[in-house]
């Protein structure tokens, strides 16, 4: 299935290069494709930086079976492929699990596939893992869709690359407890995931997107204008 949305990611970005129209694409993209990384000392003094650069190892995904994760990194790396050498501009936006209404009436299955470790328990992959290094994140869906809206609108000007998008890092086992509950998911045998004094490993950084999403919009009559950044 990572092959085939890889496969997916290319085709429609080679589409919209052969489009004359079509010269801006914001791709959606995933955290996951960021966060999945081969194991880093626990005894590091600083955690380290999770930001636009970071890209998952796709061997590490495919060793633990994270198939949503390497599918995700793979799409993204064929659309930058795509895209290369060409005339259009690409920018993609990885959110973390996207949240918003109805979120706690719905299981909807990219959620689990996000989560994956919550099913069936893994304390090293999934969910487990991404809480106690920091990078169990969420994204409210209302800012999703305004982060790829004021991406596209900056795309004129100095906006380009990756951008990570996320408004709430958990960080807490209640936390984690009261998301596996509102995606109807049961908790381990042994109750709710233990907290842990360790200071997180990694610890995400989503400036880049601040930056652009905290620039007035401005605006007339129907034209928005984008703020240039330098």
């Amino acid at each position: 299935m990572a092959s085939l949305e890889a496969k997916a990611a290319e085709l429609v970005v080679e589409a919209c290069v052969r489009t004359e129209s079509v010269r801006k694409c914001v791709f959606s993209s995933s955290l996951l494709a960021c966060v999945w990384r081969q194991s880093y000392p626990h005894d590091r003094r600083f955690p380290t930086t999770i930001d636009e650069n970071c890209w998952s190892d796709e061997s590490f995904c495919r060793d633990n079976k994270l198939w949503f994760a390497l599918g995700k990194t793979m799409a993204e790396k064929a659309a930058w492929r795509a895209a290369r050498g060409t005339d259009l501009k690409l920018v993609t936006v990885c959110p973390a699990l996207v949240t918003g209404p109805g979120f706690r009436r719905r299981n909807p299955t990219p959620s689990i596939a996000y989560l994956k470790g919550l099913i069936n328990h893994q304390p090293d992959v999934g969910a487990h893992a991404m809480l106690g290094d920091g990078v169990l994140a969420t994204a409210d869906v209302e800012k999703v869709a305004e982060a790829h809206v004021r991406v596209y609108e900056a795309m004129n000007g100095t906006a380009g690359g990756r951008y990570i998008c996320y408004d709430h890092v958990v960080r807490r086992a209640e936390e984690f407890a009261e998301l596996q509950r509102q995606l109807g998911l049961s908790a381990p045998a042994g109750g709710e995931a233990a907290s842990d004094d360790r200071a997180a490993r990694f610890q995400l950084c989503d400036r880049k997107l601040a930056a652009l999403m905290s620039a007035r919009r401005r605006c007339t009559y129907d034209a928005y204008f984008p703020v240039l950044y330098e």
